[in-house]
């Protein structure tokens, strides 16, 4: 799941953007988690999001002091992975997303699932083995290599 993120993203819809895969925000995008002067709290499953991306000591500065920071120092925590201007921001999420969707879809599923093991969001009931160990036998390897001997794009089934 890609996020696209313009203008205001704040709070829950902070915390929404970060529950995506990846973050790309318009120039114009402010980032912030007010809880501190609205005097709520957050349980640690929305904390974990907010440290995963961004860290300890980061998260620790955003929650603490509620403070709004700018797109470019979202993409220096990690809160983003692209910033770019605001009237290219559609087209840079749908290129991106054909990007990804052009690549073997059983890779990206294992790819997810590991790399979200990695830092503490594991879901309970996928086993991040096994998925990548799926894709070495699968339709999807084999036209891979094949794809790459013949020089060619490769077109993924996901099977």
């Amino acid at each position: 799941m890609i996020a696209m993120i313009r203008r205001f993203c704040l709070g829950g819809g902070f915390g929404l953007a970060l529950s995506c895969d990846l973050r790309v925000a318009s120039e114009n995008a402010i980032f912030g988690i007010p809880a501190a002067r609205l005097g709520i709290g957050y349980p640690p499953g929305a904390m974990k999001l907010v440290t995963a991306a961004v860290g300890a000591p980061a998260a620790k500065d955003l929650f603490f002091t509620a403070r709004r920071i700018d797109a470019h120092e979202a993409s220096r925590l990690g809160v983003v992975q692209r910033v770019v201007p605001d009237e290219s921001l559609e087209t840079t999420v749908l290129e991106l997303a054909g990007v990804i969707a052009a690549n073997a879809p059983l890779t990206i599923q294992a790819a997810k699932s590991a790399i979200d093991e990695s830092v503490g969001n594991a879901h309970p009931a996928v086993d991040p083995v096994a998925l990548a160990d799926r894709c070495f036998d699968s339709a999807d390897a084999v036209e891979g290599r094949t794809a790459f001997l013949e020089k060619r794009q490769p077109v993924f089934t996901g099977r």
